[in-house]
């Protein structure tokens, strides 16, 4: 009996030691959590179901150069409501429900009356302290929504909870859009991108609690951290040039079914970007702004990289532009290569100002080879001295580099030089040749080009760009003159006559270049891609604004820059020169001597004939003359004289007309060989000549 009683109490006991042991762990954990471990757990606690979140700040506005809005942050609402019945008490809900989701209904018109209000009820039964009830509201439809039954009592009686974000609009829709930029999955593209900085403003914190459904609900506005709103920035665009420029553009592309084109446009003293359009053609056929290619495509420019040659060839003094060149049937060997000009049976002898005007390939590689061809670094350190071997540094990201081989480079070969003296073996992007042109525009002064003047905030100037210098001077000015001469004829007699103009001058340089593909070739599929360009200046007696347009791959027989970059140039110069009165106004005031012909040069009775039609004034010096030249002498009287032809000595034939100067010169006993149509411009043999029978005579006409 007395070992049951034993056994039963030392169970009792190690029960009881038990459980106090096990009593005493417990309060040993509690004590330990409570104060030691603590603050860790009441923060995890915190974390868990309450936590600040970002306020993103209302980013600023991009504007044109005249204040229009280019992009802009449009507030648009979330619409939640909290359905607990500690918000919104029964009475109200049940009285306000019908109504409530008729006027939804209305005013999104998404979903029936039935629809919104099957889903309240439903939220309702769940305690939804969240529900959504409709995301994208506009600022109008807010209002209107304040307004209604059960929401008009607010957050605390009516549980309306309003979520405000921002949504990034472009009120003029494509208008360089891949220019001002924009957002996709948290990469910023060009002036977005540029300038984030200062758009972005300073975020805010608002405090957030977890509720059922694992939901984040705004607490208070007590709680909230106002972000600062971002700054705005003033862009150098101009909203009537960049319409102009993408409406020829988008026309061009359309016509020849192009693959891509860009248009630049820029300011000559300043280097202000007015206009810039990039337009590729998707697949369904439209053309979008996908990709920058004035600033990010380097390629080979083609012809008119020969502006770079031949300001190299006039600073070291080899060639003068009344030199001669012989440029034969239009082909010429170099080594293993054949180089042609784009004329069936070439040019023949033709002057430097007229190989550049006509763009002869055959006359550029000449002249570049025999006077470098044993020193091709002399010819390559004039190309860098144009700075047209370094990027122009532009705040919008993603410029393409610059490529000019170097005598000691791995990819130099025997037919490098004369190859990249007419634009191939060298890349640069649209925006670094319209730069060098710009320059020539600017006496001489490269520009870098800019897109944005000032940054502001509610209308008060913090930050002011001004124009930067690349370089004072990429040449001596008597090369600059020149040249410039040289590229007002390309337009005036050479391959862009087509888009001379009567009214003020043009000037630029053509070209078209092969394309090449990813094996080095420039034949794909059958088919030569071309890239057809056309840059330049206007006016170009007092230029104003520089440009350039590039097409790439038109398809049909229509390929050159002459026939589709050229067109495009003209359409928007005409549009910009006939808009800007502080251009034109000197223009206007200078008479167009419309009345009288073209014909100085000929048959004394020809020019009485053609004058007398015109009822113009003649003043004849010597009654006996056969030959003649005539000069105006006042508004409305011609000066007749007489124009001496001597035997044995080549006559002076410029401003005759084709069938007089044929009739002279085959008289004399010279071959005659003629290029264009018009008056006599230019002729290879200077008049007094000794004439050598048989000898042979080219002349141009325009």
């Amino acid at each position: 009996m007395t070992n049951k009683k034993s056994d039963i109490l030392w169970r009792i006991y190690l029960v009881y030691f038990l459980t106090v042991a096990f009593g005493v762990a417990i309060l040993i954990r509690v004590v330990y959590i409570q104060f030691v471990q603590g603050d860790y757990w009441r923060e995890l606690a915190r974390s868990s179901t309450m936590r600040y979140v970002n306020i993103d700040a209302v980013r600023g506005d991009i504007l044109a150069d005249d204040g229009r809005l280019l992009a802009t942050s449009v507030p648009v609402y979330e619409i939640r409501m909290d359905l607990s019945r500690t918000v919104v008490s029964d009475e109200v809900f049940n009285k306000g429900i019908d109504s409530l989701a008729f006027n939804l209904s209305r005013l999104f018109r998404d979903r029936s009356q039935a629809d919104y209000k099957r889903s309240l009820l439903q939220a309702r039964r769940n305690q939804d302290r969240y529900f959504l009830v409709k995301r994208n509201v506009s600022y109008h439809q807010l209002v209107e929504l304040r307004t209604f039954p059960v929401f008009r009592l607010g957050r605390f009686r009516g549980g309306l909870v309003v979520v405000e974000r921002n949504r990034r609009e472009t009120p003029f829709k494509s208008l360089a859009s891949r220019t001002i930029g924009y957002e996709r999955e948290g990469v910023y593209v060009g002036l977005e991108g540029a300038y984030r900085a200062q758009l972005e403003g300073v975020q805010g914190k608002r405090l957030m609690q977890r509720i059922s459904g694992g939901n984040w609900m705004p607490v208070n506005d007590e709680n909230e951290i106002r972000s600062q709103n971002g700054k705005d920035i003033i862009t150098t665009l101009n909203i009537n040039m960049q319409d102009v420029v993408e409406s020829a553009l988008m026309k061009q592309l359309n016509r020849y079914s192009a693959k891509h084109g860009t248009v630049v446009v820029m300011e000559v003293a300043t280097g202000k970007v007015k206009a810039i359009s990039n337009l590729t053609r998707n697949s369904s056929g439209r053309y979008e702004e996908t990709f920058n290619y004035a600033i990010g495509e380097a390629a080979e420019p083609g012809s008119t990289f020969k502006l770079a040659s031949m300001i190299a060839l006039l600073e070291e003094g080899v060639v003068g532009p009344d030199d001669f060149v012989q440029t034969g049937d239009g082909r010429i060997t170099y080594y293993d290569r054949v180089m042609r000009d784009a004329k069936e049976g070439g040019f023949g002898t033709i002057t430097v100002s007229e190989v550049f005007a006509l763009s002869s390939n055959v006359g550029i590689s000449r002249l570049v080879y025999e006077n470098f061809k044993d020193k091709p670094e002399r010819f390559v350190n004039r190309l860098n001295s144009l700075r047209i071997n370094q990027p122009l540094g532009l705040e919008i990201r993603g410029e393409g580099n610059p490529f000019i081989p170097s005598p000691d480079s791995n990819g130099w070969s025997r037919v490098t030089l004369p190859w990249m003296s007419i634009g191939y073996n060298v890349s640069m992007t649209p925006m670094q040749i319209l730069a060098l042109f710009n320059a020539i525009a600017n006496d001489g002064k490269m520009m870098k080009p800019m897109f944005v003047e000032e940054v502001r905030q509610t209308g008060r100037t913090l930050e002011r760009f001004e124009p930067q210098v690349l370089k004072r001077s990429i040449c001596s000015q008597s090369t600059l003159g020149i040249v410039r001469n040289m590229l007002e004829e390309v337009v005036e007699n050479g391959t862009a006559s087509s888009i001379k103009s009567s009214v003020y001058k043009i000037a630029g340089k053509t070209g078209t270049a092969q394309v090449a593909n990813v094996s080095g070739g420039y034949r794909s599929s059958d088919r030569v891609v071309y890239r057809a360009s056309f840059a330049g200046y206007f006016p170009a007696d007092n230029p104003k604004y520089s440009m350039i347009v590039m097409i790439h791959d038109p398809k049909g027989w229509v390929y050159t820059g002459s026939q589709v970059a050229a067109p495009v140039f003209r359409e928007i110069a005409d549009k910009i020169f006939a808009t800007q009165f502080n251009i034109n106004d000197n223009y206007l005031e200078t008479p167009v001597m419309a009345s009288f012909p073209d014909v100085l040069s000929g048959q004394i009775n020809d020019l009485k004939a053609i004058y007398r039609v015109f009822d113009c004034k003649l003043k004849i010096e010597n009654k006996q003359i056969k030959w003649a030249s005539a000069r105006l002498a006042s508004n409305d009287t011609i000066v007749v004289a007489e124009r001496e032809m001597i035997s044995n000595l080549v006559p002076n034939v410029v401003g005759m007309g084709l069938r007089d100067a044929l009739y002279v010169l085959e008289n004399a006993g010279m071959r005659v060989r003629f290029s264009g149509r018009g008056m006599v411009r230019t002729q290879s043999v200077r008049p007094g000549t000794r004439i050598v029978p048989g000898s042979e005579i080219v002349i141009r006409l325009s």
